[in-house]
């Protein structure tokens, strides 16, 4: 009887003990606090600025990225391509007249607007596009329809090489043009460019593209000579 519960009793003990360790060696997979979305936020929201830019057939409005103390601002290119007068509304509350310094004429979009700061400003970190994988969980910050300062959140759903463009789900309309796609560790690792639906363009249905921000600090560095912040 004895011999008979040992030869039960001991495989039973094996299985546990090899699903014990096996368990103990499995990495550790981190979810999301309850927090997280908040800390990125407030880590790089003063860094980001409203722009409205009159143009001939109205009025434009986007998102910038400050990039240096001194005022320069990266963001699209179709949102001050044109613009009669630029206003750039930062975090604070300040607002700014904004001129256009610089242009890729690129399918990139991008341009480098200047403001003159009467406050210290903060600046964005950029992160490395090459490292970016589908499924990654992202962030988005911009301004759309108006609504100053909007985070939204997603993933990354599809890398178009040939393009240069990230593509996400996140939800990116109207007046998020220029803002950052943001890493959970708040670093920018892209410029929010266009949506794609097939209402023209009114609303996001989650096919949002950005340019990588590579090309971004590749731009930023052949016009300024600016040290980016850099990870």
């Amino acid at each position: 009887m004895i011999k008979t519960i040992n030869k039960i009793l001991l495989p039973l003990l094996l299985f546990f003990v090899t699903l014990f360790s096996y368990n103990l060696s499995m990495p550790a997979y981190s979810y999301p606090n309850d927090n997280t979305y908040t800390l990125v936020y407030e880590k790089i929201s003063p860094s980001i600025v409203a722009i409205e830019a009159n143009l001939d057939v109205g009025v434009s409005s986007g998102t910038g990225c400050i990039i240096s103390n001194d005022g320069f601002i990266l963001t699209s290119l179709h949102v001050v391509k044109n613009a009669k007068n630029i206003e750039i509304t930062t975090a604070s509350g300040r607002s700014y007249k904004g001129r256009v310094v610089a242009i890729l004429r690129d399918k990139n979009d991008l341009a480098l607007v200047k403001i003159d700061p009467k406050e210290n400003l903060q600046t964005v970190t950029f992160g490395n596009s090459e490292n970016v994988k589908v499924g990654q969980q992202v962030l988005a910050i911009g301004n759309p329809f108006g609504f100053k300062g909007t985070l939204t959140t997603g993933i990354i759903s599809r890398i178009d090489y040939q393009r240069k463009k990230i593509q996400t789900d996140a939800a990116i309309n109207p007046g998020c043009s220029g803002g950052p796609l943001i890493n959970m560790d708040g670093e920018v690792i892209g410029i929010n460019q266009s949506i794609y639906n097939p209402d023209n363009n009114r609303s996001n249905i989650g096919i949002g593209f950005a340019v990588p921000s590579n090309y971004a600090k590749d731009f930023i560095s052949s016009v300024t000579n600016k040290k980016l912040v850099v990870n």
